[in-house]
């Protein structure tokens, strides 16, 4: 055989494998079922792991609560929740933050379908009834204080924008005057959540102020 027709040969075998290969494809590959179910796997643990935490410190206290007792509370393995955190400021963070972004959505969703006065109400009785928060109210004033300071970082980044997100929902301003002075209101009740009539006519000298431009007016915090 030539050296000519044996080049034919070889071209015609690549050529046949070639276009045995299936087509390529520029459309998007799907995720597998498997990332997917972990995905979700993952999620279930970390909504577990914030359940349990809240739990812990209802039952222990915030300083007494131990990452074990989180775990056990959460049903996982202490070295699953050590797979999702390393500490357990970084729990509580997180549940913090759940909680306000749940809290936030909720009341974005009142103060559209409502008014803001109906979530401004819901809000504070939220935060004023949280077991776990009254836990930190009834035996450990030194963190009840921190969690009555706001910062301007970490959670409080997303409670800020929680209440942001109320106040457009309410047709309210969103500048940084108005988010704090509600922020500032809402703070006041951890661990106390007071009376509902009380509640109801700060809420509505707040609502008023905020929409009249002038949100300092008026408002006092609640009585202890």
């Amino acid at each position: 055989m030539s050296s000519a027709e044996s080049s034919r040969l070889l071209r015609s075998a690549r050529d046949a494998s070639v276009s045995a290969l299936p087509p390529e494809s520029s459309a998007p590959q799907q995720i597998t079922g498997t990332r997917l179910r972990a995905g979700n796997a993952m999620g279930r643990t970390r909504a577990a792991v914030i359940d349990g935490a809240q739990r812990a410190v209802e039952k222990h206290g915030s300083r007494k609560a131990t990452m074990a007792d989180i775990a056990s509370l959460a049903g996982v393995a202490k070295a699953t929740l050590y797979n999702h955190f390393r500490t357990k400021r970084d729990v509580y963070a997180a549940t913090v933050e759940a909680e306000l972004q749940a809290l936030g959505a909720e009341c974005a969703r009142i103060a559209a379908d409502d008014g803001l006065v109906a979530a401004l109400v819901r809000a504070a009785e939220r935060i004023g009834t949280h077991p776990a928060v009254r836990r930190v109210a009834a035996d450990e004033p030194a963190v009840l204080a921190e969690l009555q300071t706001p910062a301007q970082s970490g959670t409080w980044t997303v409670a800020r924008e929680a209440v942001r997100a109320t106040l457009e929902s309410g047709r309210a301003p969103t500048g940084a005057v108005e988010v704090e002075t509600v922020l500032r209101w809402l703070v006041s009740f951890f661990g106390a959540p007071g009376g509902s009539e009380e509640l109801q006519a700060s809420a509505k000298i707040l609502s008023s102020g905020l929409l009249a431009g002038s949100p300092v007016a008026g408002w006092h915090a609640p009585a202890r």
